[in-house]
């Protein structure tokens, strides 16, 4: 077999290097007495120095074979980069550590100084922090599956599913339970009148207390019922115009999705008769902090989208967890990048500190584009560094990092996939620690502001950390254990984000914290004007978040970047990607929808690259289905929708 006579070829010249070894002193000894000085040789005799010459030249000839012999046997090396180091990036850094390519080089850069999260960024008093407080919903099956792939216990990782509260001027307006653990009194005994006869009724007919899962929306509507403070059910029953509009929105074609882009979804509440209260106390509020912008700057498509994932899909869809302990970069990608950073486990390059500044196409011999070489500015040593054959690249970055890579790569920005993705804009947001010297006690721990003037037109919301982090205190404090020193006692942690910030951008951190302590927290829970701040940090943002502005579709970069057919070895992941024949169930700006956008750009990148290799896709975990009601309903709405003009669109 080739096998073997590569064996028998290695095992020769190991004996021809053996020889030389053992000769050699032999050959230069009798050497040395044959052509002494004195003596006189003919020209055809062999001098002192032409032995160990001629013998050295055999002794390479053989070494040279070897290496041949190994090169042959060795796959080439697959070089790929993941430019970015958020969910996306590391879905694509997971699934080419995983693939089993044999011969695998895997380098991931970010602008971060340490994209794994081994390093806790910290405020200028020791605190650590994190931009954004993020939650985990009931269908993120692949973050889940995540968990449980490194080990870790779900329970000490995620906090219990929490509810949440909606606070006006007026004060609380709404909160939203936990479904998936309502209970019969808790929902029918809100019911006027009638409440503990149906509570009664119902425990004695099934003999149990929990509340049923009921089919979408029917389930929400019986379930909220006991917590809307002040919005009527009037204004509520108003939303099923709107439901409507999704089933025919997303039961529709590619062409019948960008119709609906078009159209913000201000104009869509309009034309489907959604009451103006429950837009203003509820939808707007809502939308704001899931989408970070108001309804006349969204596109409809990508509201309904939202509004489905979260809300109308299932009766618990809206159900959410926090992380339990720290940040959700040390918590989850830590563990994650320490695994795939492993030799055994595909032996993770991380390039921190890091700027991409151009990636260089070059003309393959099948006439299609490839990008061969990267070149990014290393910040700690201030120089440029240059990786080159490369095979591959997945470009997982938000829209501000795609602006800046497309306007330093000629080559890139000369496809049109990119420079439209380049020209997108983004969202302000700014993210604040408030340190009190007590525990203040609220009704929910994850809280939404809705229609405060001190808003300037953002989005705002409080998270309780100590509430979340209840075990957790001192690290929230930045401390090792329970501690009164300076500071004195350890009191509430509360994390206060706004988005679509740019009406608060020019404030000072010191007159941003004082319209959260002065303000809008006393206002929603009056407890607060009676807490003394101990300690504060304010980050400003802006432009980082991808906005799904009204036609925006079109533009917003696709999975397979320019397409297999004109750049096969470039791929795109984040939330903001179009997913085409990829395209899963997270919607939104959703950390579950960027963590399966990388394991897809790396699947199709494989596909497209290591042809000759065989490669293990990695695996994408599906929501849970549609129900049948909506089904049925996108089915019925295909049919009537066949003969009847969409006259409510563009």
């Amino acid at each position: 077999s080739a096998h073997n006579f590569s064996f028998q070829r290695r095992s020769i010249t190991y004996s021809i290097n053996m020889i030389i070894t053992l000769i050699t002193p032999l050959l230069m000894a009798s050497s040395a007495k044959a052509f002494a000085p004195a003596s006189t040789t003919s020209s055809s005799s062999l001098s002192a120095r032409t032995i160990p010459r001629r013998l050295t030249w055999l002794q390479e000839t053989a070494d040279a074979q070897v290496v041949e012999e190994i090169a042959e046997e060795s796959p080439p090396t697959k070089k790929y980069v993941v430019v970015g180091g958020g969910w996306g990036g590391w879905g694509a850094a997971k699934a080419l550590c995983e693939s089993g390519i044999e011969n695998i080089e895997v380098t991931m850069i970010d602008a971060l100084p340490d994209p794994t999260g081994a390093t806790p960024y910290l405020s200028p008093t020791g605190k650590p922090v994190e931009a954004g407080t993020r939650g985990f919903w009931k269908d993120y099956p692949n973050i889940n599956a995540l968990v449980s792939f490194l080990g870790l216990d779900e329970n000490e990782v995620f906090t219990p599913f929490t509810n949440s509260s909606f606070y006006s001027p007026d004060g609380l307006e709404a909160t939203a339970p936990v479904f998936s653990e309502a209970t019969v009194g808790s929902i029918l005994g809100g019911f006027p009148i009638v409440g503990d006869a149906l509570k009664n009724a119902f425990s004695e007919s099934t003999l149990s207390d929990e509340f049923p899962m009921l089919p979408s929306p029917l389930g929400q509507v019986l379930a909220t019922i006991p917590y809307f403070e002040r919005l009527p059910i009037a204004d509520r029953a108003s939303m099923v115009g709107l439901l409507l509009a999704t089933i025919d929105c997303l039961g529709g074609d590619e062409e019948t999705k960008e119709q609906y882009d078009r159209m913000s979804a201000h104009e869509l509440f309009l034309r489907f008769k959604i009451s103006e209260r429950m837009v203003s106390d509820f939808i707007k509020p809502t939308l704001l902090v899931g989408l970070f912008k108001p309804p006349e700057e969204l596109s409809a498509l990508v509201v309904m989208e939202l509004l489905y994932y979260y809300a109308l899909a299932h009766q618990d869809s809206f159900d959410v967890r926090w992380i339990k302990n720290g940040t959700v970069s040390d918590s989850l990608i830590q563990p994650m990048a320490e695994r795939l950073m492993k030799k055994e486990n595909g032996g993770l390059q991380v390039l921190g500190g890091c700027r991409v500044k151009e990636i260089s196409l070059e003309k393959g011999e099948d006439g299609k584009s490839h990008a061969s070489k990267l070149s990014y500015l290393n910040t700690r040593s201030g120089e440029i560094e240059v990786i080159e054959n490369i095979d591959g690249i997945v470009m997982a970055l938000g829209n501000q990092g795609m602006q800046s890579v497309v306007s330093s790569s000629p080559d890139l920005a000369r496809l049109p996939e990119f420079s439209r993705a380049a020209g997108l804009k983004g969202i302000d947001v700014i993210s604040c620690r408030l340190y009190f010297d007590r525990i203040v006690p609220t009704r929910s721990p994850a809280n939404v502001f809705s229609r405060f003037e001190e808003l300037r037109g953002a989005g705002g919301t409080f998270f309780m950390l100590d509430q979340f982090q209840e075990e957790s205190l001192a690290q929230l404090w930045g401390k090792d254990g329970e501690s009164e020193d300076d500071e004195g006692p350890l009191g509430s942690v509360v994390a206060c984000d706004f988005y679509n910030s740019c009406g608060l951008m020019s404030l000072s951190d010191e007159d941003i914290v004082k319209i959260l302590t002065d303000d809008l927290l006393p206002s929603a829970v009056s407890k607060f004007a009676d807490a003394k701040l101990v300690d504060s940090w304010v980050g400003k943002y802006p432009g980082v978040v991808s906005w799904f502005s009204p036609g925006s579709y079109a533009n917003r970069p696709p999975l397979e970047g320019a397409g297999n057919g004109v750049l096969p070895n470039v791929k795109c992941a984040g939330d903001w990607v179009r997913m085409g024949e990829r395209e899963h169930g997270a919607k939104g700006l959703c950390q579950e929808r960027a963590f399966v956008s990388g394991f897809e750009a790396a699947n199709s990148l494989m596909k497209d690259t290591a042809k000759d290799e065989k490669f293990q896709a990695h695996e994408v975990l599906a929501v849970r289905e549609d129900e049948m009601a909506f089904k049925l309903g996108m089915e019925a709405n295909k049919k009537v929708m066949s003969f009847l003009p969409r006259f409510w669109t563009r």
